[in-house]
C-alpha cells in the first residue's frame, strides 16, 4: 500500500524486524532511533508525509509518553501504534489517554501487526474524508484537506493560495475530472469569505432558453409559466462565491449580461424595473480552451480577457502518478465504508503499479468509480489486479501494440492525404458500446478498400461510391454518427469531443435529418 511508516525503536534488532515487516506488508518505512529524532523529522517538511507512527514507549532521553505528548501540541494528528513490553491496564489506558490509537506488545507477531497498520490507516483516512466532508459542506474547504504528493500539483496550490487572498476573478483550466470544482472551494475555504455561500452552476447542463432566468433571476410574470419571483444563482452567491463550471457553453446573450455583471457588480433579472446590486466572487472552468472559441466567434472576447484574469491550470492524472496511491486509499475506505465491506482495507504493491501505469483519461473521477467497483468486486482483504478486469484489459491492450481504452490504436492515415484517427482519444471503459457501428464500417469497407469487413473502428469514408471525393457535409455527418454511436447517445460528450456546443450539435441533426434516424437527440 501506499502508506508511509515512521519506526521509533532504541533496539537496533527491533527496529530491523519492524521494518522488515513493514516493507513485506507494501508499506514505505523510515527508522529513527529515539523520540528526539522522531520529533525532528515529523516537524520537518517531509513530515507531512509520514502517514503512521510505530512509537515504542520506553526510550532513553525522550520516551514515548513525551512525544505524544510533544506531537498533539505541534497540533499533529498522525495516528500512533504504541508498543511495548508493559502489558499493564495502567500503561494501555495512559498509552491511549497521551493520544494513541493503537497498542501492541512486544514481541509482536506479524499478522496482528499488520492488522493494527491496516486498521489505524484505514480509520485514519475515513476520518479525513468525514472532515473534508463537513469543511466542504461549511464552506471552509482549505488546500491542506487535497490529498495530493504531486510537484505539480504543489504548484496548483500556491497559485490558489495566493489568489485566495485576493477577489481577483479565478478562470481554472483542466481536462474532465481534474477536480477543479475541489479547487474552487479551497480557494474560497482560504478566503475572508470562508463560510459564505458557494453556489455552483453546470453552465452546459442548463436548457438554452432557461439560462437567463437560472443565473439572472426573474420576475412574477416576466414571461409566461413566470407565476412566482425566481432568485437567480447570482443573487444566492450574494456576499460568497459563484463557481461557472463549463463557463464555455455559455449562450453569446448571456454572455453580455455576464460581462456587465462582473464590470458593474449588478444584474438584471428577467422583467425587473431596474438593475440590483450584488457581491459575489467569480470563478469559472472549463475543460476546453476558451481563446480557441473566441477565434470561431462562439465566445465574447471581451468577456474572455475578464475571466482570464488569474489562470489556473490543473494538470491530468497522468501527469501526477504520485497522487494514485494516496488517492486510491482515500476511496477505498470512503467505499468500503459505505458498502458494508469493513475487510477490504488495504491495496496490494502490485496494484498501485498497474494503477501507475494507465493513462486514466477520465481523470480522478475515473479512477473514482474504478474504485468503487473494485471494492464491489473484492473478496479479499487486499484489492488486487484482478479487482480492475478493464484496467488490466487496456494495459494489456497497449502493451501489445494497441490504444489506450482497449481500441486498436490508427496511427498511419487509412487514405493517402487523409489525417490518422485515434478513437483511443475517448474517454470510458464501456463494453461493447461499439457493436452499433460494425454495421457502418462493412458498409464502408465494401467500397474503400476493406473487402474483409475489418475496418478499424473509426474509419471514415474520403470518396463516395463512384470514386468522388466526399463533400465536406457528408464527412460531418459521417462524423456526427460515428460520435453519436460511440459515446452512447450521450448528447454532451458527443459535443465536447466534436468540439461544438450542444445547440450547434441539436441544430446539425435536425439539418441532416438524423433525429429521426438514429433517435439519439432526446437521449442524455
Amino acid at each position: 500500500m501506499s502508506g508511509r511508516i515512521l519506526i521509533v525503536d532504541d533496539d537496533p534488532v527491533q527496529r530491523r524486524l519492524l521494518e522488515e515487516a513493514v516493507t513485506r506488508f507494501g508499506y514505505s518505512s523510515r527508522v529513527v532511533e529515539n523520540g528526539v529524532e522522531a520529533l525532528q523529522v515529523l516537524r520537518a517538511p517531509e513530515g507531512g508525509d509520514i502517514d503512521l507512527v510505530i512509537l515504542d514507549l520506553v526510550m532513553p532521553e525522550l520516551d514515548g509518553y513525551a512525544v505524544l505528548e510533544k506531537m498533539r501540541g505541534d497540533g499533529n494528528s498522525t495516528p500512533v501504534i504504541v508498543q511495548t513490553a508493559q502489558a499493564g491496564i495502567d500503561t494501555v489506558v495512559g498509552a491511549m489517554r497521551a493520544g494513541a490509537q493503537d497498542f501492541v506488545v512486544k514481541p509482536i507477531g506479524p499478522e496482528r501487526l499488520e492488522v493494527s497498520i491496516r486498521n489505524v490507516l484505514k480509520v485514519s483516512a475515513l476520518e479525513d474524508e468525514i472532515v473534508r466532508f463537513r469543511k466542504s459542506a461549511a464552506g471552509t474547504l482549505t488546500f491542506s484537506d487535497i490529498i495530493t504528493r504531486s510537484p505539480s500539483m504543489e504548484r496548483v496550490i500556491r497559485l490558489g493560495e495566493r489568489a485566495a487572498s485576493s477577489h481577483i476573478p479565478i478562470l481554472i483550466e483542466g481536462e474532465s475530472g481534474v477536480g477543479k470544482e475541489l479547487i474552487a472551494r479551497a480557494i474560497q475555504g482560504q478566503s475572508d469569505r470562508a463560510a459564505k455561500p458557494f453556489v455552483t452552476v453546470n453552465c452546459g447542463a442548463i436548457p438554452e432558453n432557461l439560462v437567463e432566468s437560472i443565473l439572472f433571476g426573474h420576475e412574477k410574470g416576466a414571461f409566461t409559466g413566470a407565476v412566482d419571483k425566481h432568485v437567480g444563482k447570482f443573487q444566492e452567491a450574494h456576499g460568497g462565491t459563484l463557481f461557472l463550471d463549463e463557463v464555455g457553453e455559455l449562450p453569446l446573450d448571456v454572455q453580455v449580461k455576464l460581462l456587465r455583471a462582473l464590470q458593474e457588480g449588478e444584474i438584471d433579472p428577467v422583467g425587473a424595473r431596474r438593475p440590483q446590486k450584488i457581491d459575489f466572487r467569480l470563478i469559472s472552468a472549463t475543460n476546453r480552451r476558451l481563446m480557441d472559441l473566441v477565434k470561431e466567434g462562439r465566445f465574447r472576447e471581451d468577456l474572455y480577457y475578464r475571466l482570464n484574469v488569474f489562470p489556473i491550470w490543473i494538470p491530468p492524472l497522468r501527469d501526477r502518478l504520485e497522487d494514485i496511491p494516496e488517492l486510491t486509499r482515500h476511496f477505498l475506505a470512503r467505499f468500503a465504508a459505505e458498502e458494508h465491506k469493513s475487510k477490504v482495507s488495504t491495496v496490494a504493491p502490485e496494484t498501485v503499479a498497474l494503477l501507475q501505469s494507465y493513462d486514466w483519461p477520465g481523470n480522478i473521477r475515473q479512477l473514482e468509480n474504478a474504485v468503487f467497483r473494485a471494492v464491489v468486486l473484492c473478496d479479499d482483504t487486499c484489492l488486487r489486479p484482478d479487482d480492475f478486469p478493464q484496467v488490466q484489459a487496456n494495459c494489456a491492450s497497449r502493451g501489445a501494440g494497441g490504444g489506450q481504452g482497449g481500441e486498436p490504436r490508427i496511427d498511419a492515415p487509412l487514405i493517402a492525404g487523409e489525417p490518422a484517427i485515434r478513437p483511443d482519444d475517448a474517454a470510458g471503459e464501456r463494453s461493447g458500446e461499439h457493436a452499433g457501428a460494425a454495421a457502418l464500417w462493412k458498409a464502408q469497407g465494401s467500397f474503400a478498400g476493406f473487402t474483409d469487413g475489418s475496418v478499424p473502428f473509426g474509419f471514415l469514408r474520403a470518396l463516395d461510391r463512384n470514386g468522388h471525393v466526399q463533400t465536406l457535409e457528408c464527412v460531418e455527418r459521417d462524423m456526427i454518427v460515428t460520435a453519436i454511436d460511440h459515446y452512447g447517445g450521450r448528447m454532451a460528450e458527443v459535443a465536447r469531443r466534436l468540439g461544438i456546443g450542444r445547440s450547434t450539435l441539436y441544430r446539425k441533426l435536425k439539418d441532416y435529418g438524423l433525429e429521426a434516424s438514429n433517435g439519439q437527440d432526446a437521449a442524455e
